[in-house]
């Protein structure tokens, strides 16, 4: 994470980084999921989600701890941290919005953010996969910017209008991108408009020691996992917590 993309996270609570699985990727874990037979994503919100994908196939579980991303949580999180929850979204046109949430005030102590001596701290923290593109005129994620530090609660006009205040911000995610913000972010959903379904894939990291979910996600019994991959699956606590970086 280079001083550019530290100060952007700081400033913004969420990062874009574009290129992250190729365009084969992308397809295999579409095709992936097209086997599957799911059936035709609901127009709320929820049910526009799918779960269980670890247990399809490798190619899932080796975005848990992708060589890109691990760098940017060890700055967001701290050593130490653990998959909290997981889930896959997809939208088809006239999918409804998902109203704005989270904020840093009123504080929620699992979704927080802080910075002390030279370093920040996160609660819930989000990876979230681009399968297909986002952004202006499709829809998707959606947050304000800076948010995740504001001094007062989101006002009822900024969640009432969602995307058509100002203050909202759509950022443009192509197919290959992952989207990583604090939930400490007010943040939402834009209503789905592209004639292609969108689809994403969510993986929820929490602080070694905390558990935002109140059930401790189970590692898949049917892929075979790389020993970091597993630590990612121990339950919350902090004292002598495995390393995520003890071979670098």
């Amino acid at each position: 994470m280079n001083e550019e993309e530290r100060y952007l996270f700081d400033l913004r609570g969420y990062l874009v980084i574009e290129d992250v699985l190729s365009t084969d990727e992308v397809e295999n874990l579409n095709r992936l999921i097209d086997s599957q037979g799911l059936p035709e994503p609901q127009l709320d919100t929820m049910g526009a989600r799918f779960g269980g994908f670890l247990s399809w196939d490798e190619a899932f579980c080796s975005l848990l701890d992708h060589e890109r991303i691990m760098p940017y949580l060890k700055t967001i999180l701290g050593d130490g941290f653990r998959l909290d929850h997981y889930y896959g979204i997809y939208m088809r046109a006239g999918t409804e919005q998902l109203r704005l949430h989270g904020g840093a005030t009123p504080y929620d102590p699992p979704e927080f953010y802080h910075y002390n001596s030279g370093q920040m701290f996160n609660g819930l923290t989000v990876v979230s996969w681009n399968l297909t593109a986002t952004g202006p005129g499709l829809g998707g994620f959606c947050g304000v910017p800076g948010s995740h530090k504001a001094n007062f609660p989101c006002p009822d006009g900024v969640r009432v209008a969602h995307d058509g205040h100002e203050a909202v911000v759509t950022p443009e995610a192509p197919a290959g991108s992952v989207v990583i913000f604090t939930e400490a972010l007010t943040h939402g959903t834009v209503a789905w408009s592209a004639e292609f379904h969108r689809r994403s894939l969510l993986y929820k990291y929490s602080p070694g020691q905390q558990s935002w979910s109140a059930k401790y996600v189970q590692a898949p019994s049917t892929v075979e996992l790389t020993a970091r991959q597993k630590l990612l699956f121990e339950r919350p606590y902090f004292n002598s917590r495995p390393s995520l970086f003890e071979d670098e």
